[in-house]
């Protein structure tokens, strides 16, 4: 039994992540409708109601937009701080509240930390897996990064992070000059080589993959992100490196095994 991660999809028009340990399923955000959920589990064999618990970095629609049915249709309990509830107009009777840095058990064994993170307009946090000494992160929507988030992803065996932008496409694309600044301020998104940079300090021997997520459609593209992530780690890092696209799920890191799981789109569905 280990730590796995599997994107659903990731991008401005919705993101989920599925965490697997052993019986235990957890979605991290869940910014698809309901029908659009039970189609990307059914690719993986999974029914909606065998999710055990929902939690919500922050309450942006990509990322929250689909909690409220999840929890109304599934009666799944949702893991979430305080302001992303109250957004999210969330029935606080099946919602856990948490506050930053307060572990998670989900067993005796399986842990979830929130992590706060810079992003304007909203209260996100990161979260940290830890599973009999199996760690992994899932980061999202931050414009930069503090010491504290540094110390709690260094040594990760597996990390999901945003690679949102290209520089050069970002400010010689068409977007108005504010929202290329917000894009790029403190409280917006990691550029590719933000991204490549916090990697840097946090990719040791024990980190085996890493997926880049949350690509920019317009100011993007996964070989750009690719190759600068790597010119900035390619000397420290010998693990799998994958792009997680809006249309998933494609594959699934198992912690502890050399190669992912590559999914089939041919499953049948369960529906």
């Amino acid at each position: 039994m280990s730590l796995s991660f599997t994107h659903l999809g990731t991008g401005s028009r919705g993101n989920a992540t599925l965490l697997e340990c052993g019986e235990i399923k957890l979605l991290i955000d869940q910014g698809f409708s309901g029908k659009e959920l039970t189609k990307r589990l059914a690719r993986m064999d999974i029914r909606v109601d065998e999710i055990d618990a929902l939690l919500i970095t922050h309450h942006h629609t990509d990322h929250g937009s689909g909690a409220a049915i999840t929890q109304r249709r599934w009666n799944i309990p949702v893991y979430c701080n305080d302001r992303t509830a109250t957004a999210l107009n969330l029935d606080l009777r099946n919602v856990h509240l948490f506050e930053n840095l307060e572990a998670l058990n989900f067993a005796d064994d399986l842990a979830l930390l929130p992590i706060p993170v810079p992003h304007s307009g909203a209260d996100n946090v990161a979260f940290i897996a830890s599973h009999r000494g199996e760690r992994g992160a899932v980061l999202t929507d931050l414009g930069s990064w503090t010491d504290e988030l540094v110390n709690h992803v260094a040594g990760c065996q597996h990390i999901s992070i945003e690679a949102n932008y290209d520089n050069s496409r970002l400010w010689n694309g068409p977007y108005p000059m504010k929202l290329k600044e917000r894009i790029s301020g403190r409280g917006g998104h990691l550029s590719n080589h933000q991204t490549g940079d916090f990697l840097s300090r946090v990719v040791n021997q024990n980190t085996r993959s890493i997926v880049l997520t949350h690509l920019s459609q317009k100011n993007n593209a996964a070989h750009l992100a690719e190759s600068t992530v790597l010119y900035h780690i390619d000397e420290i890092f010998e693990g799998d490196i994958r792009i997680s696209h809006q249309e998933g799920p494609d594959f699934t890191h198992h912690i502890g095994q050399e190669e992912p799981e590559v999914l089939s789109r041919e499953r049948i569905s369960i529906l």
